[in-house]
């Protein structure tokens, strides 16, 4: 499996990630050719190198009608005037967009499938964070920092970087926030780090090191629960490429970079974390199970599953048990206590192990189909989706074990 590492030692921004894929081959006149494609106007990509600690760099500046944004800062030094943390930007170019101008900027772009999902995630995430903060709704939300040019392009840059690299899967070392400082943006005065930044990357391993700057911005903590699949701990990883984007000041204590491994995984085990949730009870409509489950698993849940048990006083019940992202705590829980009778739900964080699979497009005797591929001891695995096989069922008028026999025979052929 081919990935992305992200190596955050000195934090994450998006115009790091963008300098870290150029640095690794990523054109950035196809990365500006797509980006035209969101219409923002007179925007362009101004690439130039930068050395850090010895080590060369890009560094990638967004120019609005050919001047770059302008960056202040409040860190710890700022009545001396020594801004040297990264920080939230003020624009002169106008003053942000609401998150509906954003999602339907993004939504009704030509850009491919995967892009447009996945940079609208990325705002999503900021979005919930920043309405959970400010205790605004999600579509009241309006953007300054994040919803100016600069912040759409870094955000929507990183989705077509990743998917220029080929990459099937993003990962990231643990990351470092900063703290003790200040950063300067709309609302006033903010602690390092940032509440957005810190809301964003709740259930995500990070560092909480000594430098009092702003090491990870709202949108470089957007991207990475976005499209991380976790840190990367000690599988084996045949290196390929290797990238390094420049953030926009020196700091003292270490390199403002951030490196960039693409090359290939070797291990078919992925690791990732989740939160289980389960709750028991015995006074639920055996009839409302089925209901339940498919509105958790609609809801964003991972898996749902119900088991009979027997409870105290030798009650007949059953155990509800579903896994989910951290970042769907409240709404899964809200969506439990809705749907069941339940008062209270038990909350573990869990590990899980899993064999790397992924979605794709079949030609079978029965057409196109989508089918989950995963690679097990080194032997190749292909099925094809139940949904799928009772399609194509319904549209044959055959029973659905035939049309699964027959498509897992075909898959699977040497």
């Amino acid at each position: 499996m081919k990935i992305a590492y992200l190596d955050a030692f000195a934090g994450i921004a998006g115009d790091m990630i963008l300098g870290a894929f150029v640095s690794a081959g990523i054109s950035p006149d196809d990365l500006k050719r797509e980006l035209d494609k969101l219409k923002l106007g007179n925007v362009e990509l101004a690439q130039r190198k930068v050395i850090r600690s010895g080590i060369t760099a890009v560094k990638i500046d967004v120019l609005v009608s050919g001047e770059t944004e302008k960056v202040t800062d409040l860190g710890r030094d700022a009545d001396s005037g020594q801004h040297q943390g990264r920080s939230h930007r003020h624009h002169g170019q106008g003053h942000g967009r609401s998150y509906v101008e954003i999602e339907h900027l993004i939504a009704e772009s030509p850009l491919s499938q995967f892009v447009r999902d996945k940079s609208l995630d990325v705002f999503r995430r900021i979005g919930e964070a920043e309405s959970k903060i400010h205790d605004i709704p999600l579509e009241k939300i309006h953007f300054h920092e994040i919803g100016a040019v600069d912040s759409i392009v870094d955000i929507v840059g990183c989705a077509l970087c990743v998917e220029m690299s080929g990459v099937d899967a993003v990962y990231t070392s643990p990351i470092r926030m900063g703290s003790n400082g200040f950063v300067e943006t709309r609302h006033g005065a903010m602690p390092v780090p940032t509440p957005a930044s810190i809301e964003v990357l709740k259930d995500y391993p990070v560092v909480f090191n000594d430098v009092p700057y702003e090491l990870t911005t709202p949108t470089g903590a957007g991207i990475v629960k976005s499209f991380s699949k976790g840190v990367l701990k000690h599988q084996a990883f045949e290196i390929e490429k290797i990238g390094y984007g420049a953030g926009s000041r020196d700091l003292d204590k270490l390199p403002n970079l951030l490196r960039l491994v693409i090359g290939e995984l070797k291990s078919e085990v992925e690791e990732d974390h989740v939160v289980m949730l389960e709750t028991n009870m015995d006074d639920i409509n055996p009839q409302l199970i089925p209901h339940v489950i498919e509105k958790l698993m609609s809801a964003g849940a991972t898996d749902a599953f119900v088991v009979p048990v027997i409870m105290k006083k030798g009650r007949p019940g059953f155990m509800l048990t579903v896994l989910i992202s951290e970042s769907l705590l409240e709404r899964i829980s809200a969506e439990i206590f809705s749907q069941t009778t339940t008062l209270g739900l038990r909350i573990q964080h869990v590990d899980r192990i899993k064999i790397h699979r992924e979605i794709k497009t079949a030609l079978t005797s029965f057409g196109e189909v989508q089918v989950k591929e995963a690679v097990v001891n080194g032997k190749k695995r292909v099925s094809a989706e139940f949904e799928e096989c009772r399609r194509i069922a319904e549209s044959k008028g055959l029973p659905v074990a035939e049309v699964m026999q027959k498509l897992n025979a075909e898959l699977n052929r040497e």
